[in-house]
């Protein structure tokens, strides 16, 4: 994340900056935070994943990229998950087309400057929100992939994936994702010799 406003605004307000501003922002009580470009390594992975997990789930599911927001914290917490899935109907914030509230699987590809948030603050947001089943950290810098299985809302489990032949299973939503098919394209080291 890049620097906070210091002017406290309103969500209302927030949202009225959005709907005519040239960058996306994060809200987070208050404050705005701009968000970053992404390198090519992250917009690659993004679009491969996107790919690969809207070609297994065929219509069983809604794949959002980073364009729509997620609510957190009503009033309160807004972000732009990198992938957010919605199966059955999409739940929108009160009034709102562009806010999804009920995500079943977010996906957030790392970077220097947002890995920690990821990890932190982003992921204690994301926990409490109730139709959250998965929470997929990718490394954009080398094959890892952390996958957050939601057994109660302060119980989840971690399977940690490093090697472009492991697979993540969402069994929440029926699919298998190949790190494979993730990192196409993108010359990383591996552990794993192919």
């Amino acid at each position: 994340m890049a620097e906070a406003a210091l002017k406290h605004i309103s969500a209302e307000e927030y949202f009225a900056m959005e709907e005519t501003a040239f960058e996306k922002s994060e809200y987070y009580h208050g404050e705005i935070f701009a968000m970053s470009g992404a390198s090519i390594h992250h917009n690659l992975i993004v679009a491969n994943t996107i790919i690969a997990v809207g070609n297994a789930l065929k219509d069983s599911c809604f794949v959002f990229p980073s364009d729509i927001k997620v609510e957190l914290d009503p009033g309160h917490h807004y972000a732009y998950p990198d992938i957010s899935l919605v199966c059955g109907d999409i739940a929108f914030g009160q009034g709102r087309n562009d806010i999804i509230t009920n995500p079943k699987v977010i996906i957030e590809v790392l970077s220097e400057s947002t890995r920690n948030y990821d990890r932190g603050n982003k992921f204690a947001a994301y926990r409490q929100i109730q139709s959250l089943s998965d929470y997929i950290l990718i490394d954009q810098y080398r094959v890892l992939a952390e996958h957050f299985t939601c057994k109660s809302r302060d119980n989840w489990e971690l399977k940690i994936c490093r090697s472009a032949k492991d697979i993540l299973v969402l069994d929440s939503v029926g699919i298998s994702l190949a790190l494979k098919d993730v990192y196409k394209n993108i010359p990383l080291e591996t552990e794993d010799t192919e």
